[in-house]
């Protein structure tokens, strides 16, 4: 039998009625989740692949482990993708909804459809998923996970402090929002749901249920520190914050320091590979030099850089993507260009496909770098930055989210200060209220490109 499954089954029978989600005014105690996991157990039946396209609910993560108690592979749905992406991602799966209008064909089940007498558990010996990549730069590749699993029921286990609390904002069907969820019931600690990020209902939900844990994107965190209810809003409760998902501007990641203190981390992983660097607060607070690394790479994890892009292989990897031979001991392109220095700290860059080619000499600028050094002016907030087509060629264009008055030439004239070179000066500024996210809070540069580029 599965170790993964056989801890989650142990874990939801010693939570008993300690409070294993909190969600929409609603709570849900591990004996009521326990009891809901068979009764969804008992309504799906013999599934081979089982689609899961639910938004943040307990039901989300009780159907998926239903599913891998049947022996099913189980398919978060890409929530981030197209219409027509996900209908192709399930290619002839059971599909289980709360959106049921949105899928026209094929085995589409409701979760009342489920809802039958529980049967008895033969567990499998392990567990299989699929999951989509982020989709930010392309239609999402799908997954496989299986061997990872077993890592977190190793890895999550309760504190001799007792339960904690837990805010979920990411989603339950991408790897951070899924591993969030899950760590914290292998860890007996109770999760704070929330059904998409909003910054206030966050400062709410720290302050209500005094929340030790969380974890943030960049564009998120930006959005909580300059949100006018945080300087009233009680933050001592919060025990760690982990960063990740995209780059953190390193004032960014200061400001989070100063508001939330020492419990600040930032780490480095993929939906191929969700564990490969990793810094601590006390790292960061020691040597502020390090504020824009991601840090060193975790034990039983390796690293490389070909060409600049890094390269990553060991215990955290995926089994392969789908249709896709298995990647056993292989290197990994990450698709992320970055450093080492001399200690082993790894530095992002960009990704590759974000790198835009300048000038008559053919520049290859890091768009990242670019936008960490506008986000610095006083007057910006945020920044996103990329290539649009030009009479001769690629031309650095800037989308700008301002905090006071800016004009587009003082923001050029900002980055030619900076830089002291021409081509790291974007062409053209336009600015809007808001930059748009991914489902999963990454800036959305394909739709900033389709804004901006025609």
């Amino acid at each position: 039998m599965s170790f993964f499954l056989t801890k989650v089954l142990a874990a939801l029978d010693d939570g008993g009625d300690h409070v294993l989600f909190h969600c929409g005014g609603d709570v849900t105690t591990y004996r009521q989740a326990r009891d809901r996991l068979r009764r969804l157990h008992g309504g799906l039946g013999d599934v081979e692949t089982l689609a899961v396209d639910l938004r943040n609910r307990p039901e989300t993560v009780l159907v998926q482990l239903a599913a891998l108690l049947r022996g099913a592979t189980v398919l978060m749905v890409p929530a981030s993708a197209p219409a027509r992406d996900r209908l192709a991602a399930v290619n002839g799966a059971t599909v289980v909804t709360d959106r049921p209008h949105d899928w026209p064909a094929g085995d589409v089940r409701t979760l009342d459809d489920l809802d039958d007498e529980p049967g008895p558990l033969r567990p499998p010996e392990t567990v299989r998923l699929l999951f989509p990549t982020g989709g930010t730069t392309g239609t999402p590749k799908l997954i496989r996970h299986s061997g990872i699993y077993d890592g977190m029921a190793y890895l999550f286990t309760p504190s001799p402090d007792g339960p904690g609390r837990t805010l979920l904002v990411a989603p339950m069907t991408h790897m951070t929002g899924n591993a969030t969820v899950l760590g914290a019931l292998l860890r007996l600690d109770t999760v704070v749901v929330h059904d998409g990020f909003d910054a206030e209902a966050v400062l709410d939900a720290i302050q209500a249920h005094r929340i030790d844990t969380l974890s943030l994107t960049p564009p998120r965190l930006a959005a909580l520190l300059d949100h006018p209810a945080r300087e009233s809003t009680d933050l001592s409760s919060v025990r760690s914050l982990s960063l990740g998902a995209a780059p953190l501007p390193p004032h960014r990641l200061t400001q989070a320091l100063d508001v939330f203190g020492p419990v600040v981390g930032q780490g480095y992983g993929l939906t191929e590979a969700p564990m490969i660097a990793s810094i601590s607060a006390a790292e960061l607070i020691a040597r502020p030099e390090l504020r824009s690394s991601v840090g060193r790479i975790v034990p039983g994890m390796e690293a490389r850089l070909t060409d600049g892009e890094v390269e990553v292989r060991g215990l955290s990897m995926m089994d392969g993507y789908l249709g896709g031979p298995e990647i056993g001991a292989g290197w990994l392109r990450t698709g992320d260009l970055g450093r080492f220095d001399d200690e082993g700290y790894l530095y992002l860059l960009d990704r590759v496909d974000d790198v835009v080619v300048v000038g008559e000499h053919g520049t290859k600028v890091a768009t990242t770098v670019v936008e960490h050094a506008l986000a610095a002016h006083p007057a910006v907030r945020s920044a996103a930055v990329f290539g649009v087509p030009g009479e001769d060629g690629q031309l650095l264009h800037a989308v700008v989210v301002a905090s006071a008055e800016v004009t587009s030439e003082e923001v050029r004239a900002h980055a030619r200060d900076a830089f002291g070179q021409e081509h790291y000066v974007p062409a053209s500024v336009d600015f809007v209220a808001a930059l748009p996210l991914t489902s999963v809070g990454k800036v959305d540069k394909r739709a900033l490109r389709a804004a901006f580029s025609s």
